[in-house]
């Protein structure tokens, strides 16, 4: 009889953790959702800060499972645990350890909730569906807020002077949606959904040549070829479309036969001399992870004296490097820039034996889309810091939707 009696309470107790279980990756899609977008903080702490919560219930009650292993986790803990070590040697240990938990550990948790709570075939379509809504409304948005409401002509360059969204950070959400947008098409049947994705990757293409931002046309015109052989059939419509975008816009003065002399002669050339010579300072942990450093003009200045006078910088030295390899490098040293790049050989490799040996064409198709995603952030990242922010979290996305890849690949294997 008391069993009989304690079946509704089991039933609603499980029910319970049912919902607590769905309302991780609820809560984490919101995040997604969100992060292109400035002056939403808050909803960002509360749907991470609330998605962790509910995680660490669950796990202490053992009503979830939550895997560490992927092939990027080895190298994500060499690198934390290198970053740690050179908190005791940073320059602002305090900012160091701030930036260490809020532009490292946070990414990799989300990492880690998308790998855990989107690992089925749904779950990672609507992951894509969240990242391309959510950027074709943050790209018209912005694009009329910016064109429309401060009446900015035509030809201005997309977040020019707009210090919360500066163009090479636009372009790196922007250009990534375009990607999402092209593979998915390839792959829906239903009209209206097609239909929604075409205005997407539309508006998404229009404000990605708006920031007529160098190393995001760059990747773009990079990523694009390489996807083309895979997406014959959608790119008989979009290039004729892209090439008439391009035309009527002023990114059209990028393609010029003087691009390579442009980027020569690019400023951030003369940023890479000075943190360069930083890096000669210290390479074995670097200056600190904490970006604060970056803010001492008089240590930067120190070094600006060191650079050849053809590169040095006049007035206000450029307080970032604009590279996220030179980044990595002059906050973590040699040994961490190493560590990352085993990071990217371990994601590329899982990447390229996902496409050549996956078990399904949904499998292989998503693994190539996602490491031209991947492909596309890395050329952006030459020219802009990645490591923090929207770009960072479209990163740690793009190494999380792999490794969904990555596991779906291997239940298959083992069914």
């Amino acid at each position: 009889m008391n069993n009989v009696s304690m079946l509704p309470l089991r039933n609603n107790q499980d029910r319970i953790f049912d919902i607590l279980n769905q309302g991780i990756p609820f809560l984490i899609g919101i995040f997604i959702f969100f992060s292109p977008y400035p002056r939403f903080t808050s909803i960002l702490e509360i749907s991470f800060y609330g998605s962790v919560l509910i995680l660490l219930i669950l796990i202490l009650l053992r009503k979830t499972t939550f895997s560490l292993r992927t092939p990027l986790s080895v190298p994500f803990l060499l690198f934390v645990l290198w970053t740690f070590i050179g908190l005791f040697f940073a320059l602002n240990k305090e900012n160091s350890i701030n930036d260490f938990y809020a532009h490292l550990i946070k990414y990799l948790v989300i990492f880690y909730m998308l790998f855990n709570f989107f690992s089925t075939k749904e779950k990672l379509i609507i992951l894509v569906w969240t990242i391309i809504i959510s950027t074709a409304l943050f790209s018209a948005g912005i694009m009329i807020y910016y064109y429309l409401i401060l009446g900015n002509d035509i030809s201005t360059k997309l977040g020019l002077f707009m210090t919360e969204l500066p163009s090479n950070i636009i372009g790196i959400s922007t250009l990534f949606a375009v990607l999402l947008s092209i593979q998915q098409l390839t792959l829906e049947r239903i009209v209206y959904r097609q239909i929604i994705l075409t205005i997407c990757l539309c508006v998404t293409t229009v404000a990605t040549l708006a920031t007529n931002a160098r190393g995001t046309i760059l990747a773009m015109i990079v990523s694009l070829l390489l996807l083309f052989p895979k997406n014959k059939k959608n790119f008989l419509f979009f290039v004729p479309l892209l090439a008439l975008m391009i035309l009527v816009m002023p990114v059209k003065g990028r393609f010029t036969p003087d691009i390579i002399d442009q980027i020569r002669k690019d400023a951030r050339v003369n940023i890479l001399y000075c943190f360069g010579e930083i890096v000669k300072d210290y390479p074995v942990f670097g200056i600190g992870f904490g970006m604060q450093t970056y803010d001492d003009q008089s240590l930067l200045r120190k070094y600006n004296e060191r650079v050849p006078i053809e590169y040095r910088q006049d007035g206000t030295i450029i307080a970032a490097p604009h590279n996220m390899l030179m980044d990595v490098a002059v906050r973590t040293g040699v040994v961490g820039l190493l560590l990352f790049l085993y990071i990217i050989f371990a994601f590329v490799h899982m990447g390229w034996k996902i496409i050549k040996h996956g078990k399904s064409a949904f499998i292989r198709d998503w693994g190539y889309c996602f490491i031209m995603a991947f492909v596309a952030i890395f050329i952006q990242g030459l020219f802009e810091n990645t490591l923090s922010g929207t770009p960072a979290i479209v990163l740690f996305t793009i190494w999380g939707m792999m490794t969904i890849l990555w596991r779906l690949d291997k239940e298959k294997t083992s069914s």
